[in-house]
């Protein structure tokens, strides 16, 4: 059996860590070694990464994807990467951009850089429903217009076009991945679900922007990476693909789902001044990834939801130090 090689970047985040998790746990493809390269900046956490820890095709490299001679290094080690490293906080990049634009515009071009040079057979780049912008009804199909709201999105749409562009220029087989709002296990706390549901079990209030009825697509994190797998192993050079998880809902609507499985009551709702630039609507059309790859969110969204509140229930020692550090 042939390995292949895949460069996992951002790889002890949230979504990364889960994609090496899914690639090496006991059902994974079973052919591929994975390389993470991670900085470890806030987000990364490497006990992420401890049930493959031991694994012998795993390796890890803290390091920084705007290291060009590392980068170099790295890629010419890899047959594929999947390009998961970004600053994704939009309340940070409203604060201040340069760090998303240094890590998710210059950190993609000195990856794709480095692919061309060393032949690389194919680049997944990861992106977000978000640059598209809001959408009042309907959904996005994959050639809509890019019209993103924050600084974080327009972040990631610039690092879309820059690797499109590689395809374009340089033939680079890229593949782009377009999620909606991803939930599950091992997410950072400072994300809305897990922010709520820890602070639920600290008995603590959660903080609701503007009148809670923003709304939003969700997709389970087990659902998103075999989506992308399905984009690595079988999707075409040059195309994107949305990848949606089917259940829309309003943050209002969410929030009272969290409180009932955390036993509480609408009093513990705080009401809060609205995000700047908040998109009011996300929503993908995914019948591309469905129709072509054969695509199906399998994980119904309250069970998945509830082995969420579960999984934090259980794993204060994971939580509580990242909470305390961050004053979330």
């Amino acid at each position: 059996m042939t390995t292949t090689k895949i460069l996992v970047t951002g790889g002890a985040g949230f979504i990364g860590s889960h994609y090496v998790r899914t690639l090496l746990g006991p059902h994974g493809p079973g052919d591929v070694a994975v390389i993470v390269i991670d900085k470890l900046t806030y987000a990364g956490n490497p006990a992420n990464l401890d049930p493959v820890r031991e694994h012998p095709c795993f390796d890890f490299v803290r390091g920084d994807i705007c290291d060009v001679s590392l980068v170099e290094q790295l890629v010419d080690e890899s047959d594929q990467v999947v390009h998961f490293a970004a600053e994704s906080h939009v309340d940070r990049a409203i604060l201040g951009a340069s760090e998303f634009v240094r890590s998710n515009v210059v950190g993609t071009q000195v990856l794709l850089d480095a692919a061309v040079r060393s032949g690389l057979s194919t680049f997944i780049h990861i992106s977000t429903d978000e640059v598209y912008g809001s959408i009042p009804e309907g959904s996005w199909p994959e050639d809509h217009p890019l019209r993103p709201s924050s600084p974080y999105s327009a972040s990631k749409a610039s690092s879309d076009l820059i690797a499109l562009s590689y395809y374009g220029t340089h033939g680079l087989d890229v593949r782009i991945t377009r999620c909606s709002n991803n939930y599950g296990q091992y997410q950072f706390p400072e994300k809305v679900i897990p922010l709520f549901i820890t602070n639920l079990l600290d008995g603590r209030k959660v903080p609701l922007y503007g009148d809670g009825l923003h709304t939003r697509d969700w997709l389970h994190i087990d659902d998103h990476v075999k989506g992308i797998d399905l984009v690595r192993t079988k999707g075409r050079p040059g195309e994107i693909y949305n990848v949606g998880g089917g259940t829309e809902l309003t943050n209002r609507e969410l929030t009272g789902l969290l409180l009932a499985m955390c036993g509480m009551g609408w009093d513990m709702v705080k009401h809060v001044v609205d995000r700047k630039g908040h998109d009011r609507r996300y929503s993908v059309c995914d019948h591309k990834i469905r129709n072509t790859l054969g695509y199906c969110p399998r994980k119904d969204f309250e069970t998945g939801l509830a082995e969420t509140v579960a999984w934090y229930r259980s794993n204060r020692a994971w939580w509580e130090p990242l909470k305390e550090r961050l004053a979330l």
